[in-house]
């Protein structure tokens, strides 16, 4: 660990600046340096000037494979720029306490004290509590800590923003207490439990995963407890477009049984035909047995059971073509999943407010102002909230200028598309990162 004060002096010294354009883009190096500056000097502040963990966690973005984690299908997603940023260091005893740059109260958590409480649910002290729960019930050493965090991933863009602080937890205490050595899909299938079983939402299993992992991942969950991860090499910052999410100013509030009824419908209408999942059914076999799986699922049913099969090997596909480098056929697929996922899945729409059509807005504007060009499609969970889209680099600021005019200010996010091992940041390392 290096001190408090020797970060912001290399900080000064611009020792970071590699590692800060590395994870966030030069155009933004002066605003990171300042952030990172703000979060040590608070942390400084209040825990005085010891040996601290400077650790990163990133939000996500889905790029292929819209609702087909749960049923054990396969995902193409990435992380991005926007992270959960944390100073930490040990301390005597079995409290963490963390606080939150914005919030006045800090979270406090005693290690000795980890059973779930319904009061907590929905709320960021469960999440680290259902985190230290995890360590400690693997036998990983946990003890008490202290932490101050920064996070600038955007709260419901569709880019995990609790995913990020889940894995952000995790990774202090594994450059703590655990030399660094628990692995993505240690950290990830921590995260989950803590947001299932403390939090109280019945998440699948990518977020976490991609937080954890970095980069850009083909997912397999055909085993859902160990799913297959492949890293796909592709530079999206050479590819002539730029990646964007599109904040439509929808609210996620009141739609979770929208999102509970997919994987429920999907299953039920796999079990028509015999399994408990959608994974190794054929568009062939559900179009010989449609009437058994309208009676037994509903058309709706039927409808999403094919966008399963179907975007599952989609999301392959998307993985494919971007390890071979062909950008033109990726986006012709990912206009491909955006139209089964507005036809077939029918996440566009929520049915509690059907006034409120953001998504299918912003599909459509972003269609007409494009062209013929690029690509666009639903981001995330849907029915509101976010779309994706990939915009020519020519039309970047007309597409937000037009597009902020229409939904509100800094509506259109643009992303950079995090490389693999950034999760700790040390001094004495030639680049400023280290490899989990």
């Amino acid at each position: 660990m290096d001190s408090i004060s020797t970060y912001l002096r290399e900080l000064d010294a611009g020792v970071l600046d590699a590692t800060l354009i590395q994870l966030y883009g030069e155009p933004v190096l002066s605003i990171q340096r300042q952030r990172y500056k703000n979060l040590l000097s608070r942390f400084e502040k209040w825990s005085g000037n010891g040996k601290a963990v400077l650790v990163t966690a990133p939000g996500r973005t889905e790029l292929g494979g819209n609702h087909t984690d749960h049923n054990n299908g396969i995902v193409l997603a990435a992380g991005v720029h926007f992270d959960c940023l944390a100073a930490a260091c040990p301390v005597d005893g079995p409290v963490v306490r963390i606080r939150s740059e914005g919030f006045a109260d800090h979270i406090e958590v005693d290690c000795t004290d980890l059973a779930p409480r319904v009061e907590e649910e929905g709320t960021s002290i469960a999440l680290v509590r259902g985190v230290v729960a995890g360590f400690i019930a693997r036998g990983w050493g946990v003890k008490g800590f202290d932490a101050c965090i920064s996070g600038d991933v955007p709260v419901g863009a569709g880019l995990s923003s609790s995913a990020a602080f889940e894995v952000c937890v995790g990774q202090i205490i594994n450059h703590l207490y655990c030399d660094g050595k628990r692995t993505p899909l240690e950290l990830a299938t921590v995260g989950r439990e803590a947001e299932n079983a403390y939090f109280g939402k019945p998440c699948g299993f990518m977020d976490q995963l991609t937080c954890a992992s970095q980069g850009i991942l083909s997912i397999d969950f055909m085993v859902p407890s160990t799913p297959e991860v492949v890293e796909i090499d592709f530079d999206f910052e050479a590819s002539g477009y730029q990646l964007v999410v599109v904040d439509t100013g929808g609210s996620h509030a009141d739609l979770t049984p929208e999102y509970a009824a997919i994987p429920e419908e999907m299953c039920r209408a796999a079990r028509a035909m015999g399994q408990e999942t959608a994974r190794g059914l054929t568009v062939q076999q559900v179009m010989s047995n449609v009437t058994a799986i309208r009676r037994f699922a509903g058309d709706r049913g039927v409808l999403r059971l094919i966008h399963f099969i179907e975007e599952s090997d989609r999301a392959q596909k998307q993985g494919a073509a971007l390890q071979a480098g062909d950008m033109e056929r990726f986006l012709r697929l990912v206009n491909r999943s955006g139209d089964s996922s507005w036809r077939l899945l029918q996440n566009c729409i929520s049915t509690t407010n059907p006034l409120e059509q953001g998504i299918p807005l912003a599909l459509m504007l972003t269609e007409r102002f494009l062209g013929g060009r690029g690509a666009w499609r639903v981001q995330g969970g849907g029915f509101a909230g976010t779309i994706q889209a990939y915009i020519p680099r020519e039309l970047v600021k007309a597409y937000r200028d037009f597009m902020d005019g229409i939904f509100k200010r800094g509506a259109v996010l643009p992303l950079k598309i995090r490389k693999p091992g950034l999760d700790c940041i040390r001094l004495n390392d030639v680049q400023g990162v280290v490899s989990s």
